[in-house]
């Protein structure tokens, strides 16, 4: 997933001594700060920090309240080795860039998490020697940036790879143990059925080797998605397959859960718009998922004509908004009030015709999936996700979409 990220530039080289390796501690030499709620990681949308056209970072904060950001993406060299790197060509020892972005950050009451692995490029769990060794080269970068939260990106190639997963899955349960209270998260591929046959074997690692993350994340884009629905539908079948894979009940996997979108135009061609993003929102906050994040705020902004010209970019959205419009939806995840704004250009969707006739009526007995129809009260109604025995209403973050009188 993610496509577009094999294709960027390499981030600058930068100069700072080694730090050590011993484990987290806040208020370390890095610049480290209390930890924020573990909401505020859980919502951190990615941000490319040297390449993309990077935003700033203390801008974003003013205009939308977000205060976490999930920092993208550490490699193993391009060359090949075991120590941790900017996009496989900046040391994480020798970094300055990304740090100054950090203490900005900080600087302002805001925490980062940073992000290992994603699409493209070569990752530590394929060239490190085993579990311990992969651990090692990723304690270097808590340790470093003296952080609190961090994120295991597992898709394709690596994830096809059983050895390297199973170092990533080790690496991870090992700073989790080494880290007394740092957040970590796994983000995978996102199918309709929920995630693919390599992301069902990377859970059955994590289960062969008891590790249990704050939430395992699906990317529900670039896999013949179209729109909301279809990714709350694939959110739900997810929730079935981890259920079935550590035999948690529904509440307890969805606590467990994570959704990763792309924001605007995906790298396939889908488009997912504000409207999209505020139906998994909804959907996320009232099955109390764990997680909701998206890639990424270097194109939370709208393209012109000479910087998109119809394509999915790096940059830009493809779609009609507001700069940071999709950052609002994080700052809504974690709990906080977004300041005003003007409105997003989105074109305003037609009404509903009074006239239309009504749907079957809605039953309490039925059950209902994401795109079903039902009348109640004068009302058509369309179901947002799987539901039964809820009334139809107006809430915002009920399973019934009002479609007009009729």
């Amino acid at each position: 997933m993610r496509r577009l990220r094999a294709c960027l530039g390499a981030a600058a080289a930068v100069t700072l001594a080694a730090a050590g390796t011993t484990a987290l501690v806040a208020g370390s030499a890095s610049g480290a700060t209390n930890a924020l709620d573990n909401r505020w990681y859980a919502a951190a949308p990615y941000l490319m920090p040297t390449d993309n056209d990077p935003p700033n970072a203390a801008a974003i904060m003013d205009a939308t309240g977000l205060k976490a950001f999930q920092l993208a993406f550490v490699l193993a060299p391009n060359g090949g080795g075991c120590s941790p790197t900017w996009g496989g060509t900046s040391p994480v020892s020798s970094d300055t860039a990304v740090q100054s972005v950090i203490n900005t950050i900080r600087s302002k009451g805001g925490d980062v998490s940073i992000s290992i692995g994603g699409y493209g490029g070569t990752k530590l769990g394929q060239t490190c020697a085993d579990p311990a060794a992969t651990a090692a080269a990723y304690q270097q970068v808590i340790t470093k940036y003296g952080l609190h939260a961090i994120d295991f990106d597992l898709e394709e190639p690596e994830y096809e790879n059983t050895a390297a997963i199973h170092n990533e899955i080790g690496a991870a349960k090992i700073l989790q143990q080494n880290n007394p209270g740092l957040y970590v998260s796994v983000t995978t591929a996102g199918t309709a059925d929920g995630t693919g046959w390599f992301g069902k074997q990377m859970l059955l690692e994590a289960k062969s080797q008891g590790f249990t993350p704050n939430n395992f994340s699906i990317m529900p884009f670039d896999g013949g998605f179209n729109g909301a629905a279809s990714q709350t539908s694939a959110l739900a079948a997810f929730n079935g397959v981890l259920r079935s894979t550590f035999g948690w009940d529904e509440a307890t996997a969805y606590a467990h859960e994570g959704f990763s979108g792309m924001n605007g135009r995906s790298d396939t061609g889908e488009y997912f718009s504000q409207a999209d993003f505020q139906t998994v929102l909804d959907f996320a906050t009232g099955h109390h998922m764990d997680r909701f994040t998206f890639w990424s705020l270097n194109r939370d902004r709208q393209c012109t004509p000479a910087d998109n010209g119809g394509r999915t970019s790096g940059t830009c959205s493809s779609v009609a908004q507001n700069a940071w419009d999709f950052a609002k939806f994080s700052v809504k995840f974690a709990g906080a009030t977004p300041p005003n704004s003007t409105p997003t250009p989105t074109p305003t969707p037609t009404p509903p015709n009074p006239g239309n006739s009504c749907k079957a009526a809605w039953s309490s007995s039925a059950v209902y999936v994401a795109g079903d129809e039902a009348s109640y009260n004068h009302h058509n109604w369309k179901a947002k996700w799987w539901t039964q025995n809820e009334t139809p209403n107006g809430s915002d973050w009920g399973p019934w979409q009002d479609e007009g009188s009729c």
